[in-house]
């Protein structure tokens, strides 16, 4: 075959040493990768050895360097010759181009890029020795790598600026310079950010609306004007007892994210999720198609890349092991059993915390226990987060290389998907307690469950667990889009400036610019990764408890605009530039996309049933209120709700009564809670409550899941104009292949296989070289 000829010069062609090609002085000036060794190396005769043996290398292989010092390091410029990239260029064409028809002129320019791209495929190899360069830098014979910051001012002008806060991200551009995964990064994100604008709006509604019924509910109404009714203690039997009209404020507030419109918000999110994958698979498609990536392969290039550095490369097929499989599995398992864990520790720590307040000297915080526990403990579950996110990081790793993933993509998607599963549990298992475990397992007054024998389970804010599940979102969601970018700007910024003011700078232009790039941040593979899992936490908060938490869209919307910007800032001025990586799409996170949306459903389907009081307040409405009984139309159909709703224990049967002035003449206090008033055991109208719960939750998920497979199936994934574009190419390509190959007949109206022709075979001079 012509092509595996071809293919085979190729690759006898690479064990040759290439001649060093004459470069002019502008050519030199702009090297590919800086490799900085510290100037103490250099006495070390073991390490010069091993740094001239790898130099050496380098140029037989087509590099030229140069040598630069300054106080404290050694600054390696390497550049390669441009016939180093004809291997790759040709290896790296589509298969129906391997053999090109017209050689293109000689020498072709190659993208900075693909430049970048290739030499740092290249330094990863290994050397004859066996040594690859991060072996090099453990053994101190090298510090670091990388490639230099390069006509950057114009991306820095039109997008790292802070004055383009709302200006259209130049995609193209950030390609042309970083890379088509990093481009493909800032186009999600800027789609992922524009999408969140009718979310944005539509929970700012229904969050406003309820400020509409702020005095005029009349659950709020019989909540502040029910002086004479007693809250039990909600602390150990020494505490006070609070009059329910105290929490007049708060039912209020729990009126503005806890109304009718949380259920519509809720069903409106699970078809925003929908849509916006969709609509985001289309818009990809668009942006590929326009690079000429939408059939690029990546386990194609790899290979390629392989074989070309050696050619007895070996493809490294798939494997599956199932003992390493169930490793892994038992020790996720334990890791996600500690992620729990954490969310127990949490919850001692909110019932000591309680109990401390409830003692405090301070008024205070004895009036507003249950709130100070609640924004205290949210502090405390963010630090967690901020500790536990470095151990799941090394965890993840440790675990996929454990698997032994055949190639980088393939580790690389791998370790997506465990590390994520970790950062989920981290994040949400508090959340999961608050929403679903809060107030349901401690008991009833008389009869409290207690840790250790000695301290009360928490319960519920008075005024409902949502109230809980709010602040508690509100709090994590607020700190995670403020400190965390507030960090992930200072950071950087503060150590670029420590090492600006610490450094030395040369006269020499030249070594000024390397000594510059050498003092910004490092980065590494996980640059771009840590990005990602920011935005997919950032997506779960915005999208799994949403209903507890409308504001979630407006909140993440303004952060996006900002992460914008300070991606863009930290990646052209504070960063080292990060060696591009193609891509046709943003890989194993949209499958994590697609997980989170499903997880929404269910859980705002089970905030719904279980966390808010819309199912009993609906089943109060058409089961036990005065409208039932023809009432007069003046008469609100939620009057003696919260009469309803609360149970009654008698204080006598406390074992110690609480003792406090003017408490001698209460005989009853009321509890959230659904017990007969007799025995405290569960009520008729509890188990009524649960099966509507169940069947309302059953009923909210098949319908919210069937309105994301119609919304699916709705949206096509890919445009009809990118459709008809591709198989106007394969069209194309397949008229060229029966054109110049062995067919050979003319292409003209009426002929063709099995019609009449007069044999002429087509000129080999008159076939044409089409690009793909």
């Amino acid at each position: 075959m012509p092509g595996a000829q071809h293919l085979h010069t190729l690759m006898r062609s690479e064990g040759e040493s290439l001649p060093l090609m004459e470069v002019s002085p502008a050519e030199t000036d702009q090297p590919d990768y800086i490799l900085v060794a510290d100037y103490r190396t250099q006495r070390n005769p073991r390490a010069v050895h091993k740094q001239r043996k790898f130099l050496e290398e380098l140029q037989r292989k087509g590099f030229q360097y140069k040598v630069k010092k300054d106080r404290e390091k050694v600054f390696f410029a390497i550049k390669a010759d441009n016939r180093i990239f004809s291997l790759y260029r040709t290896l790296l064409m589509e298969p129906e181009e391997l053999e090109p028809k017209v050689e293109p002129p000689w020498p072709t320019p190659v993208p900075a890029t693909t430049r970048i791209r290739i030499v740092n495929f290249i330094l990863n190899s290994k050397t004859e020795a066996g040594d690859t360069f991060r072996d090099l830098m453990n053994d101190g014979v090298f510090e670091t790598r990388f490639p230099l910051h390069q006509g950057e001012e114009e991306l820095e002008v039109k997008w790292a600026r802070w004055r383009n806060l709302f200006r259209k991200q130049p995609i193209d551009d950030i390609r042309y310079y970083f890379g088509e995964k990093v481009a493909l990064y800032f186009a999600w994100l800027g789609w992922y950010t524009y999408m969140l604008v009718p979310a944005a709006v539509v929970g700012l509604i229904v969050f406003l609306s309820g400020f509409s019924l702020f005095n005029a509910s009349q659950i709020s109404k019989e909540i502040c004007e029910a002086h004479q009714v007693f809250m039990c203690p909600r602390g150990d039997y020494r505490r006070r007892y609070q009059r329910l009209s105290d929490t007049c404020t708060f039912a209020k507030l729990t009126h503005l994210f806890d109304n009718e419109g949380t259920v519509v918000f809720a069903i409106f999110m699970a078809l925003w999720a929908t849509v916006f994958l969709e609509l985001w698979k289309r818009h990809r498609a668009r942006v590929v198609l326009h690079w000429d990536l939408y059939g690029w392969d990546e386990d194609q290039e790899e290979v390629a890349l392989e074989l070309i550095s050696c050619r007895d490369y070996k493809l490294q097929t798939h494997q599956h092991s199932y003992w390493r499989s169930t490793v892994i599995l038992v020790l996720s398992l334990f890791m996600i059993g500690i992620m729990i864990g954490m969310a127990h520790v949490l919850v001692v720590y909110r019932v000591l915390a309680s109990d401390m307040f409830s003692n405090s000297a301070l008024p205070f915080l004895e009036d507003q226990v249950t709130t100070a526990v609640v924004v205290t403990g949210a502090l405390v579950h963010y630090v967690t987060i901020l500790f536990m996110t470095k151990i799941n990081k090394r965890v993840a790793l440790k675990l996929c290389d454990f698997e032994k993933p055949r190639t980088f993509s393939e580790r690389e998607s791998k370790f997506t998907v465990k590390f994520f599963t970790l950062q989920f549990f981290a994040h949400f298992s508090s959340l999961v307690y608050i929403a679903f475990i809060l107030g349901r397992i401690n008991g009833h007054p008389g009869k409290y469950l207690r840790l250790a024998g000695l301290w009360k389970l928490e319960e519920c804010h008075l005024s409902g667990c949502m109230m809980d599940l709010f602040v508690q979102m509100a709090v994590i969601m607020g700190l995670k889009q403020t400190l965390s970018n507030c960090m992930e700007y200072l950071g950087p910024w503060l150590t670029l400036k420590y090492r600006s003011l610490r450094g030395w700078e040369s006269e020499d232009p030249e070594l000024r610019s390397w000594q510059r790039n050498y003092r910004l941040n490092r980065v590494n593979t996980f640059s771009l990764f840590d990005e990602f899992m920011e935005m997919m936490i950032q997506y779960g908060f915005t999208t799994i408890f949403v209903a507890a938490f409308p504001l979630a869209p407006l909140l993440a919307f303004f952060s996006n605009v900002v992460e914008i910007r300070l991606d863009a800032i930290k990646m052209v001025r504070l960063q080292r530039r990060l060696v591009p990586r193609k891509a046709k799409d943003i890989g194993t996170w949209l499958h994590v996309l697609e997980t989170i949306g499903v997880l929404a459903v269910i859980a705002n389907g089970m905030v719904i049933a279980f966390t808010s009081e819309f199912i009993p307040r609906v089943v109060y409405k058409y089961r036990y209120s005065p409208c039932r009984q023809d009432a007069s139309p003046s008469v609100d159909c939620l009057t003696g709700y919260v009469n309803h709703s609360l149970s009654v224990f008698h204080t006598a049967d406390f074992e110690n009564p609480v003792v406090m002035e003017g408490s001698e003449n209460i005989t009853e206090c009321r509890y959230r809670d659904y017990r007969n008033s007799q025995d405290y055991n569960l009520s008729e109208q509890f188990w009524f409550l649960l099966a509507i719960r169940l069947v309302f939750l059953i009923l909210f998920e098949h319908v919210a899941l069937c309105i994301k497979l119609v919304a699916a199936w709705f949206v096509p994934d890919v445009p009809q104009s990118v459709k008809n574009k591709v198989l106007e190419d394969k069209y194309r390509m397949l008229r060229e292949k029966m054109w110049c190959g062995g067919l050979r007949w003319q292409c003209e109206p009426g002929l063709g296989p099995g019609a009449p022709h007069n044999g002429t075979p087509a000129s080999s001079s008159s076939a044409k070289s089409t690009d793909v």
